[in-house]
């Protein structure tokens, strides 16, 4: 019987080299944590950090509540990274709710307690479905407030990017020129929101680069386990959960190990082909668990050191 293109197609990629075969390791990686509220959820986000630390991360970020509402525990959490890891901690720090002068004082702050990378964002209204208003004495945009930033001390700031374009943009067009706004503002680099397609973020970044961004756009990888949190998550931001993979989860809602490994097989795949496209630096969305982004990192060829991370007392 003669085989059909189909049969021929699954046959080349089975005799291929496999997807994950000895590569180099030769990536920058990077992980977002979040504050935690709880005296357990604090032991989890330390027991990730120490985790993925060995991976020798470019720089670890912890997030920053609507409307500055985790600003003492981020804070918190920001300084101990500092105090007692060897690891590059980054303030997240946003527009909403603040005066200039308050917000000024929270970068002065970090800069005191060692911080020396603020990841500058607009920020999301306290109140869910609000548009954006700007606080009459405060910053007015996430290039606002970079340049304002830079005014300050010589921060090394990350901006978001949006491969979809933010909801709130009248275009990607549009999207893209805010984006260079901020990287003309004093931005060092962009983290882009999690996305599922590795065409739409090539896609994305070469119309950027057309447009003039020169800064690297790092992909921001969420490793999905729980498909319910995710889909609010994209909702929030604007990024499309593909049918394809709401179906892998089908029929996983009691099995959290078989979520694990199709969320790992799923973001692993991204990862690698974004690496055949010539990306050498990720950042991963944590929701403060190491297993998924460790694992990730070791299939994309990454390996811990032995050496300990804590600083010496």
């Amino acid at each position: 019987m003669t085989p059909s293109l189909a049969q021929l197609e699954e046959a080349r990629r089975a005799l291929d080299a496999p997807l994950f075969a000895d590569l180099s390791g030769d990536i920058g990686v990077s992980f977002e944590f979040f504050p935690p509220k709880t005296e357990k959820m604090d032991t989890q986000l330390w027991d990730a950090v120490q985790t993925l630390a060995p991976l020798g991360p470019r720089f670890v970020s912890v997030t920053y509540g609507a409307g500055g509402s985790t600003r003492e525990r981020t804070h918190a959490t920001v300084a101990r990274i500092v105090r007692e890891t060897s690891l590059a901690a980054a303030a997240h720090l946003t527009c909403v709710e603040a005066t200039r002068e308050e917000i000024d004082a929270i970068a002065d702050e970090y800069w005191a307690a060692g911080v020396r990378h603020i990841v500058a964002l607009r920020g999301d209204p306290p109140v869910a479905g609000q548009g954006f208003a700007p606080h009459p004495g405060g910053y007015a945009s996430a290039a606002d407030l970079v340049a304002g930033l830079k005014r300050l001390h010589p921060f090394e700031i990350s901006v978001a990017a949006y491969p979809e374009a933010h909801p709130e943009a009248r275009s990607l067009d549009d999207d893209i020129d805010n984006l260079k706004r901020k990287i003309d503002a004093g931005g060092t680099r962009a983290i882009s929101q999690f996305f599922f397609s590795p065409d739409c973020f090539f896609r994305f970044r070469d119309k950027a680069a057309a447009r003039g961004v020169t800064a690297e756009i790092v992909p921001g990888i969420l490793p999905v386990s729980n498909v319910a949190q995710t889909r609010r998550f994209a909702a929030q931001c604007g990024a499309t959960i593909p049918g394809w993979m709401d179906r892998l989860f089908e029929g996983l809602d009691d099995l959290p190990a078989a979520r694990q490994l199709v969320a790992a097989t799923i973001a692993a795949e991204l990862c690698r082909r974004l690496y055949a496209g010539g990306v050498r630096d990720f950042h991963f969305y944590t929701l403060n668990r190491a297993e998924l982004a460790y694992a990730i990192c070791h299939m994309l060829g990454v390996r811990g050191n032995a050496q300990v991370t804590e600083k010496a007392a």
